[in-house]
C-alpha cells in the first residue's frame, strides 16, 4: 500500500539524484544525463518525477521506470555477469536452459559457436 505513496516516491527520487550527484560529481552527472543517447531516458525520468508530484503516482512510476531503463540499460549486462559469479545465483543463471533467456533480457550478445 505504501509502495505508491507520493511523498515516499518523491523523497526516493530526490535521494537517488543526490546520490548520483555525490558519487560521480556535478560535471559528470550533467554529462551523463545530457548525452544524446541518454536524453530520452532523462526526459522520461524527469517527466515521471513530475507526474508523481502532481499526484499521478502509478503512471509517473511506470514512466520513471522506462526512463531508468533508458538511462541504465547499458549496465544490465555487467550486472548479470556479476550475478553469475555469485555462489547460489551463478549456477542458476549459467544453466544452459536459463542462460540464453537471461542473456537476451540483459542484452548480452554471444558469439555463435
Amino acid at each position: 500500500m505504501m509502495f505508491f505513496d507520493r511523498a515516499l516516491l518523491a523523497l526516493g527520487n530526490i535521494l537517488f539524484l543526490a546520490g548520483i550527484y555525490l558519487i560521480i560529481g556535478p560535471a559528470k552527472t550533467y554529462v551523463f544525463f545530457s548525452k544524446p543517447t541518454k536524453r530520452r531516458g532523462s526526459v522520461l525520468f524527469l517527466f515521471g518525477i513530475f507526474l508523481i508530484l502532481v499526484k499521478w503516482t502509478f503512471i509517473g512510476f511506470v514512466i520513471e521506470l522506462l526512463g531508468i531503463m533508458g538511462l541504465f540499460g547499458d549496465f544490465f549486462g555487467i550486472i548479470v555477469q556479476f550475478l553469475r559469479s555469485l555462489p547460489v545465483i551463478g549456477p542458476i543463471l549459467s544453466h544452459p536452459a536459463v542462460s540464453p533467456i537471461v542473456d537476451k533480457l540483459a542484452g548480452i550478445r554471444t558469439l555463435p559457436v
